[in-house]
């Protein structure tokens, strides 16, 4: 039997040198340096929502907003549609939110395109012809389930228009499809965790608010991981309450950090 002793290879200088400045950048590197710029997102204003995005939606993307009625997706879309009204003008498409909670969210109303399609194709030939005109920053439509008309083909003339008009386009339901989970660079998860009302428990007692778990469940462009807690109340003007309860609905508590308060839309 030989007894081979192994020589050490070799490394040449440069190559160390390079993998050096590789491995020092990579320990640099931050949640922050994922974080997207301001003119290339758009914000919901609710700043452990928006960390937890990396800055906020991405311009020129499809976004999918994915929870049960009432989980608190409806009240994100809002603030979406508060800010492109903001700065220029917003459309919803298939889906029904009342108006006044819309304007207590932030939303302007003279300057949201409303369109009523009661079926999925005719959503996304709306869809089509709003996003096409490039005058839209954020458009919002239900998300649409899979079928002729609705599939991989309409996702992908879709996700190429948003691209090309710099418009960001929500998808808003339960669950995405397949197509849409595919063609979306955002999932955003929105689970109700805690309810309030003020008042016995019952018929009699009067809601109060809510918190909303909102999960990214997927990120294309930046960090894939994160999730904030989101402190919703009503629209309505009314008296301080005088005998607040709580209950929590989820197994995961409430963080303990301070909350923001988000104005809710209805679902």
């Amino acid at each position: 039997m030989f007894d081979y002793h192994s020589v050490p290879m070799a490394v040449d200088p440069a190559f160390a040198a390079l993998r050096e400045r590789f491995d020092r950048r990579h320990r640099e590197t931050t949640a922050a340096a994922f974080a997207l710029g301001g003119e290339a997102v758009v914000r919901t204003e609710i700043p452990d929502l928006d960390a937890a995005l990396g800055g906020g939606f991405p311009c020129g993307t499809i976004a999918a907003l994915e929870g049960a009625p009432s989980s608190g997706r409806s009240a994100v879309a809002a603030r979406l549609l508060a800010a492109a009204t903001r700065r220029g003008l917003g459309a919803l498409i298939g889906i029904d939110l009342f108006p006044p909670a819309l304007a207590a969210a932030g939303v302007r109303l003279e300057r949201l395109l409303v369109v009523r399609a009661a079926e999925p194709r005719t959503a996304a030939r709306a869809a089509d012809i709003v996003v096409r005109s490039g005058a839209f920053t954020v458009v919002v439509i239900p998300a649409l389930p899979s079928g002729r008309g609705t599939g991989a083909a309409t996702w992908t003339r879709l996700a190429s228009l948003a691209h090309r008009a710099n418009a960001l386009l929500v998808a808003l339901g339960d669950e995405a499809s397949a197509e849409l989970r595919y063609f979306a660079s955002i999932r955003l998860e929105t689970t109700l965790e805690r309810v309030r009302w003020n008042g016995p428990t019952g018929h009699l007692g009067e809601p109060a608010g809510c918190d909303v778990r909102a999960v990214v469940r997927k990120h294309k462009r930046a960090v894939p991981t994160g999730d904030a807690l989101v402190h919703c109340e009503g629209f309505e003007d009314r008296p301080v309450f005088v005998d607040l309860r709580e209950r929590a609905l989820s197994a995961r508590r409430a963080h303990d950090a301070p909350r923001v308060t988000a104005r809710s839309a209805g679902g």
